[in-house]
């Protein structure tokens, strides 16, 4: 056994000036929710939580974890994640149901299972991925993503002169400028890097048909989450329309909300964030799903250091991962807390292989960017 015996919280929150925006809303700070869970055998494992949006999402957050993660935990072994993670869903999603807020309960639930899992791997004394089966893979592909809506051809040349051999442009910001867009970068990186494009929910099916031509003009490979509210009859509808391969699922949460994704022959790849959907154990329950239907798995990425250290092994865990989103955007949360931070080569990564979720954080670094702390309520 090893006992939970302290529960901690960290906001993290720096400002970012780089023009990064979304269809639905522009991204003025980064933040993210850093989860410490110690236990008596003297270990701290780290986990994240995902708050980009909206602005006030670490308000929320705080509570969540404060008063209805945090006293789940305390007392508890450690060592049985599935247990845990399961009383956890059992206790809150229900309260997340009633209020309205699911999405937000599963990112809390997120941070602290990333935090046991982090304290499975220093435990054995290994990286995740090395735990059960181990390893399928010690390098993974990656894909330079949140190209727009601002400079995309100049940012596009740029992924390509650090070798990547794929990017990802944001779409949804109007007709005229997903065209010049999708132009601008197909123009930079020439005929042999692939082009992807998400366009954050921004259409109706009217709109994403529409819009077919010039994603194949462009030859986009893929599309995610065209369509606002995500409707899965609107995807099938599209799909049946336009033909157009499409990817979702950084907004669902749980297994059980990527069941009919999974079994619809409209969506051809499954997109769970690790920060978001459930953590880990969430997200390899989802990876199995994929295998079961043939899918394809690009998990979502758009966090900080831990959430991408806990994706890195994710896909060296999981078979169906064919690539990790790799954000080339200011991020003051991700690569500047990470001693050695993993980078990308030729379009690939390395796994790190360090104890834990394999990386080490700068503490200092850390330190300079929490804006607030609290700890679990007695």
């Amino acid at each position: 056994m090893s006992r939970i015996v302290d529960a901690r919280l960290r906001v993290m929150r720096a400002p970012v000036g780089d023009g990064i925006a979304m269809s639905f809303s522009p991204l003025r700070h980064r933040s993210a929710v850093l989860v410490e869970l110690t236990t008596d055998d003297g270990l701290t494992g780290r986990g994240e939580s995902w708050t980009n949006y909206p602005p006030w999402a670490v308000r929320e957050r705080v509570a969540t974890l404060r008063e209805g993660v945090f006293p789940l935990l305390r007392g508890e072994d450690a060592t049985r994640i599935a247990a845990l993670h399961r009383l956890l869903c059992t206790q809150l999603d229900p309260l997340g149901r009633q209020w309205g807020a699911p999405g937000p309960i599963r990112q809390a639930i997120s941070g602290a299972d990333l935090a046991l899992w982090d304290l499975a791997g220093q435990r054995a004394g290994c990286a995740v991925a090395a735990l059960g089966a181990g390893r399928v893979r010690d390098r993974v592909p990656v894909y330079a993503s949140s190209l727009g809506p601002d400079h995309v051809g100049p940012m596009a040349r740029s992924c390509v002169a650090a070798g990547h051999t794929a990017v990802k442009v944001k779409l949804g910001f109007g007709r005229a400028t997903d065209e010049r867009n999708l132009a601008a970068a197909r123009d930079a990186v020439g005929p042999d890097v692939a082009l992807y494009a998400d366009a954050n929910q921004a259409w109706d099916v009217a709109e994403a048909v529409a819009m077919a031509p010039l994603l194949r003009d462009a030859d986009v490979s893929w599309l995610e989450e065209p369509l606002r509210r995500n409707p899965l009859d609107g995807l099938e509808e599209l799909h049946r329309r336009t033909g157009l391969v499409l990817a979702t699922g950084e907004n669902h949460y749980g297994v059980e909300e990527f069941r009919s994704l999974a079994a619809s022959p409209a969506v051809a790849i499954l997109q769970p964030d690790l920060a978001k959907t459930g953590g880990l154990t969430e997200t390899m329950a989802i990876c199995q799903l994929a295998a079961a239907h043939g899918k394809r798995v690009f998990p979502h990425l758009y966090g900080g250091a831990v959430a991408f250290a806990a994706t890195l092994q994710l896909a060296a865990l999981a078979e169906p991962v064919a690539a990790v989103e790799y954000d080339v955007r200011d991020n003051p949360l991700r690569d500047p807390l990470l001693r050695d931070p993993p980078t990308p080569s030729g379009g690939v990564i390395d796994v790190p292989g360090r104890t834990g979720l394999g990386v080490r954080l700068d503490e200092a670094a850390v330190a300079a960017v929490t804006e607030s702390e609290d700890r679990a309520v007695a």
